[in-house]
């Protein structure tokens, strides 16, 4: 499509003349009787110059703050969702995907062709954006090349699954050191909020809530599942031969796991659930020796 403006008329705004005047032209065009070859070009160019519009929207809205500042708008997202009748938070989403294609000049040239959409382009800057900061600008390059190269063949949900382990395509011996990294922070938040809380009822039950690493949650579930009759399906299922519900089950486990500890293998304060403490003098004792039962240890 081609078209003229004239010199005072800005080639953005002749643009959007254009495009108006051509979509006059088949507003009443019926598609159903387009070929099947037809309808199938129509569709994927279609959805290719929708991405380059909203490229060009989010190019024009990036530097509109001037608009804002004439009408007293907070930035330019809020007028215009103001203006266009936009939820508000449309309008933040639209000036923060504008600033973030500035930040990524690849991956707007990529919209701008027409190559991805803004969801994918929105997945491959949110990826890269989340790489570790002390990754380099070249790593960071090679990321955001590889995810725009698979943008093209996968989904955003597909493609928000690579973006997480981009680094273990671009950069291995990174992402090996991230990992550690990730592993050694998480172990030790893990260790910060990791609490036993108890709260009496007044009804002879005492209500436990444990907060603590997944990996002390997973060997404690092995055990007390190990106490309990074998289960089938999911934790809903109710076909066993044990008619009581699975939470019920785990905690009377979990009452028998206690009372089947070996106290001589806990520590020497605290190990016994009932020390009795029997206090007598010296010669009494010595006196007793001979008793059954008396022994000195």
């Amino acid at each position: 499509m081609s078209f003229s403006s004239s010199p005072s008329t800005h080639p953005v705004l002749a643009c959007a003349s254009a495009l108006g005047a051509a979509l006059d032209e088949v507003a009443t065009v019926d598609p159903l009787f387009m070929t099947t070859p037809d309808k199938e070009s129509a569709l994927l160019d279609l959805t290719a110059i929708a991405a380059r519009l909203d490229e060009l929207r989010l190019r024009v809205l990036n530097c509109a703050d001037d608009v804002a500042a004439t009408h007293g708008a907070r930035d330019a997202g809020a007028w215009l969702a103001h203006q266009a009748r936009l939820d508000h938070q449309a309008g933040r989403r639209d000036l923060t995907a504008a600033r973030s294609l500035t930040r990524h000049p690849r991956v707007a040239d990529a919209l701008r062709a027409g190559t991805i959409d803004r969801a994918r382009a929105h997945v491959v800057m949110s990826a890269v954006d989340a790489l570790p900061t002390h990754v380099d600008p070249d790593t960071r390059t090679r990321a955001e090349a590889h995810l725009l190269e698979q943008a093209r063949a996968f989904d955003p949900t597909h493609l928000r699954v690579l973006g997480r382990r981009v680094l273990a395509v671009v950069a291995p011996e990174v992402d090996d050191a991230h990992e550690a990294r990730l592993l050694a922070a998480e172990e030790a938040r893990a260790q910060a909020v990791t609490s036993l809380t108890t709260r009496r009822r007044g009804d002879g039950t005492t209500d436990i809530r444990i907060r603590c690493a997944d990996t002390t949650a997973d060997r404690l579930l092995t055990y007390l599942q190990s106490l309990t009759s074998p289960r089938q399906g999911n934790q809903g299922d109710q076909s066993s031969d044990d008619p009581r519900p699975y939470p019920q089950r785990l905690g009377h486990a979990f009452a028998t796991f206690l009372e089947t500890v070996d106290p001589t293998r806990l520590p020497l304060h605290g190990g016994d659930a009932t020390t009795v403490i029997v206090t007598l003098d010296l010669a009494t004792l010595l006196s007793q020796l001979g008793e059954p039962g008396v022994a000195l240890i």
